[in-house]
C-alpha cells in the first residue's frame, strides 16, 4: 500500500480540518481506551492508567556512571559509581542508560511487545526512553537496533528492537538504521546463564552489514534495544561497530535487570 498525500485545490472537496479528531472520537465511542498494561478504562488510547502508571519503576540517580544498572543507595557505587561488573569487566560501549526497571509491571509493558504482537506498546515506551536518554540522544547521529537472528525474525515478523529505534528516533528526528547489524548465528537463550556465559555465547554473533558501513563510519551510533542484562549483547554489538568504524557506541534500553549483588 502506498502512501497518499491531499491537498485543497479548486472545485474539489476538502475534508474539514476536525475530520481526524472527529473519526477518534467515533472510534472512542466503538472501541474505548483501555490501558495498555491492564485494560482499565483511560482517557486517551496508549495510554498507562494512574495505578499502572504510578506502579512503573522508572529508574533514576543513583545508578552506574556506565552500564545504567540501578543502585540501592549512592554508597554502592563509590566514588566513581561504578558497578561490579562494571568495574570487573568494562564493557566495550561508551555509556548505557534505560527508563524502568525490569520487575513485574516492567514485564507486563515488554513482554507483549516482545511475543504477543502488542507493537503499539512501542510507542507508550518510547517517550519514557528518550527521557532516560536524553544526553546520549543529544550525542547520537543514528540510532541501531539489536538485530534478530533471521529465523526468529520469520516467526516473530517483527523486531521489537526495532520498532523502539523508530519510535525513539521519529520523537527527536535521529536517523534510524534498522538492517545495520545482522546474526551471524542464533544464540541459546541467555536467560538462565551468568554474565560470562552470556559474553562467550553471543561472541562473533553479529556483524555491520556492508552495504549499511559507509552510515556507521565517525558518527556516533545509540544501540536500541528492549531489555538488558549482563550487557554482553550490547558489548558485542557494540565491538563490531567500532571496528567498522564508529566514533562511539552508546546504549538505550526500555528495561534494565537489576544486579542482585546491589539489592
Amino acid at each position: 500500500m502506498t502512501a497518499r498525500s491531499y491537498s485543497a485545490s479548486p472545485g474539489k472537496p476538502t475534508l474539514p480540518p476536525d475530520f481526524a479528531r472527529f473519526g477518534r472520537l467515533v472510534l472512542d465511542l466503538l472501541l474505548p481506551p483501555r490501558c495498555a498494561a491492564c485494560d482499565n478504562p483511560v482517557a486517551v488510547q496508549g495510554q498507562l492508567c494512574a495505578s499502572c502508571f504510578g506502579g512503573t519503576n522508572f529508574i533514576s540517580a543513583p545508578f552506574c556512571s556506565r552500564c545504567g544498572v540501578p543502585f540501592a543507595s549512592v554508597e554502592q557505587g563509590g566514588a566513581a559509581a561504578l558497578c561490579p561488573g562494571c568495574r570487573d569487566r568494562p564493557p566495550v560501549f561508551r555509556q548505557a542508560r534505560a527508563a524502568l526497571r525490569y520487575d513485574q509491571q516492567g514485564r507486563r509493558l515488554i513482554l507483549p511487545l516482545k511475543h504477543g504482537d502488542r507493537v503499539e506498546l512501542a510507542s507508550i515506551l518510547a517517550p519514557m526512553m528518550v527521557r532516560a536518554g536524553a544526553t546520549l540522544l543529544q550525542g547520537a547521529d543514528v540510532l541501531i537496533p539489536v538485530p534478530l537472528h533471521r529465523r526468529r525474525l520469520f516467526h516473530r515478523k517483527y523486531n521489537q528492537a526495532a520498532l523502539l529505534a523508530f519510535a525513539v528516533g521519529g520523537l527527536v528526528g535521529r536517523t534510524v538504521l534498522p538492517d545495520a547489524l545482522e546474526r551471524t548465528r542464533r544464540t541459546a537463550p541467555l536467560d538462565e546463564k551468568s554474565p560470562e556465559e552470556r559474553t562467550r555465547e553471543v561472541a562473533g554473533s553479529f556483524r555491520v552489514r556492508a552495504t549499511r558501513a559507509g552510515g556507521i563510519v565517525g558518527r556516533t551510533v545509540l544501540l536500541i534495544d528492549d531489555v538488558m542484562t549482563s550487557g554482553a549483547t550490547a558489548s558485542a554489538c557494540a565491538a563490531v561497530l567500532l571496528e567498522a568504524g564508529a566514533a562511539a557506541v552508546d546504549v538505550l534500553v526500555a528495561a534494565r535487570v537489576p544486579d542482585p549483588r546491589l539489592r
